[in-house]
C-alpha cells in the first residue's frame, strides 16, 4: 500500500456480495484512497470476489458455521480487525452492517480512528433474543452515534434508523457506477428474454412467474441470476421443477451467481427486467425496497425496462416515470398481463428502456449517490 489516505472497510460477510462497497472503495481508490476490505467467506472459485487493484486489498475469514463456535470466530474477527488497523493505519473505518459494529467500536476505542456507518439492512432480531445478540445491537447504537455519517439506502428505513438511534441518517439509493452504463440498445430481434437477477426466494421471485411465463408467447423467455440463501435452500429446484410440469424448461435459463462485470455484461442481453418487490412483507427489509434495490438500477443501466408489483413507492418512482409496467398482484394471470402489455409493443418497450437509461446516466448513478460522502471524507 502506499502512503496518505487509507479506509479500512469491515464487514461480517463477503463483501464482495454488496455493489455499493465496491462502488464506494472503486470512488475513493480513484481519489487516491487506499482501501482495504476486510471480510469473511470462501475465497478462491467464489464469484463474488472484490475486484483488487493497486489501490485495494481484500482479506476474509473463513465462513464458520452457526453455534458456539462461530461466537468464537466471531471474537476471532474483531481481534483480527483491530491487529490489521494497526498495521494498515487507516483514516477512517469504513463499517458495515451491525455485525461489524463491535470491530469497528473495539479500533475505535483503542486506536481512536472515526467511523463512517452503513447498514444495508435492518436487523432482524429483536431485544429479547440473547446476551450475545442484544450486545450486537448495544454496540451497533453505540456505533451509530460515533459515526460521522450513517448511510442508509432507503427513505423510510433512514427515518426508522434515525429515530431509532436518536441521530441523522444520509439516504444514498444502491445505483451502479457509470461505467456500468450500456450504450443505447438496438432494436428488438424478434425474441424478448427477461431477467431476474438477485437472492432467489419466494419473497422475491414466486413461483407464479413458471405460471405466468407457460401463458405466455413461446419467443418470450426467462433468465436467472442469482444464489439461494440460507433460508431458502432447493428453491431453484422447486422453480425448474414446476418449468418442467408447464413444459417451459426450454425457455428458462439459469446461470447462477455471477460476478458483478459478468452479471452488467449478461444483462445487456436481455430485454426487461423482473422486480417483484413486495411492499407489504413484515420483514421491513422487503417493504422498503425503493432506493434499497440493486437490481432495479441494474436493468434500467442497460436499458431493460421494469415488470413490478403495483405499490405506492414503485409507482411513484419508477411506473409514472415511464420506466416499465407494474402488475395488479403476484398471481400468475397478473404477471402475465404486465409482461404481455410491455412486450407487445417492442418499439415502446425500448424506449422506456432507454429512459430509464438516460436517468441512471443523469442522477440514479453512485457517482452521484455518493458524492456527499465522497466529499467530507475528502474535505476532513
Amino acid at each position: 500500500m502506499s502512503g496518505g489516505k487509507r479506509i479500512l472497510y469491515v464487514q461480517y460477510s463477503n463483501p464482495g456480495g454488496y455493489p455499493p462497497l465496491l462502488h464506494s472503495s472503486r470512488l475513493l481508490a480513484r481519489s487516491g484512497w487506499d482501501v482495504l476490505f476486510l471480510g469473511t467467506g470462501a475465497s478462491g472459485a467464489d464469484t463474488l470476489n472484490v475486484p483488487e487493484n493497486q489501490r485495494i486489498s481484500c482479506r476474509r475469514l473463513r465462513f464458520s458455521e452457526p453455534g458456539i463456535r462461530q461466537k468464537l470466530h466471531f471474537l476471532h474477527f474483531c481481534v483480527w480487525c483491530l491487529l490489521s488497523s494497526l498495521r494498515f493505519r487507516p483514516s477512517w473505518i469504513y463499517a458495515s452492517d451491525m455485525r461489524a459494529c463491535p470491530a469497528a467500536m473495539l479500533i475505535r476505542m483503542l486506536c481512536r480512528i472515526p467511523i463512517i456507518y452503513h447498514e444495508h439492512d435492518i436487523p432482524q432480531h429483536s431485544y429479547s433474543n440473547g446476551l450475545f445478540t442484544r450486545l450486537q445491537f448495544a454496540l451497533r447504537r453505540m456505533c451509530a452515534r460515533e459515526a460521522q455519517i450513517c448511510v442508509i439506502p432507503n427513505a423510510e428505513r433512514a427515518r426508522i434508523f434515525a429515530a431509532e438511534q436518536g441521530v441523522n441518517a444520509l439516504v444514498v439509493w444502491n445505483c451502479p457506477r457509470l461505467e456500468e452504463i450500456s450504450e443505447a440498445r438496438g432494436p428488438l430481434n424478434g425474441t424478448i428474454r427477461l431477467l431476474y437477477h438477485g437472492s432467489l426466494s419466494p419473497e422475491l421471485l414466486p413461483l407464479s412467474i413458471i405460471d405466468a411465463l407457460a401463458e405466455l408467447p413461446a419467443h418470450i423467455s426467462l433468465a436467472l441470476v442469482g444464489y439461494e440463501t440460507t433460508g431458502t435452500s432447493g428453491y431453484v429446484k422447486q422453480l425448474l421443477e414446476r418449468a418442467e410440469a408447464r413444459h417451459v424448461r426450454d425457455r428458462i435459463e439459469y446461470r447462477g451467481p455471477l460476478s458483478r462485470s459478468d452479471l452488467m455484461r449478461f444483462c445487456r442481453t436481455c430485454d426487461a427486467g423482473l422486480a417483484l418487490l413486495p411492499d407489504t412483507a413484515s420483514n421491513p427489509n422487503l417493504r422498503y425496497l425503493a432506493g434499497a434495490s440493486n437490481k432495479v438500477f441494474d436493468y434500467l443501466a442497460c436499458g431493460l425496462p421494469l415488470i413490478t408489483l403495483a405499490s405506492p413507492d414503485w409507482d411513484a418512482i419508477f411506473i409514472r416515470s415511464g420506466y416499465g409496467v407494474a402488475a395488479a398482484s403476484s398471481s400468475a394471470s397478473d404477471i402475465a398481463a404486465a409482461i404481455r402489455r410491455l412486450c407487445s409493443d417492442p418499439v415502446q418497450l425500448r424506449a422506456m428502456g432507454e429512459a430509464g437509461r438516460k436517468r441512471i446516466r443523469k442522477e440514479w448513478n453512485y457517482e452521484t449517490q455518493f458524492r456527499p460522502v465522497w466529499q467530507f471524507l475528502n474535505s476532513v
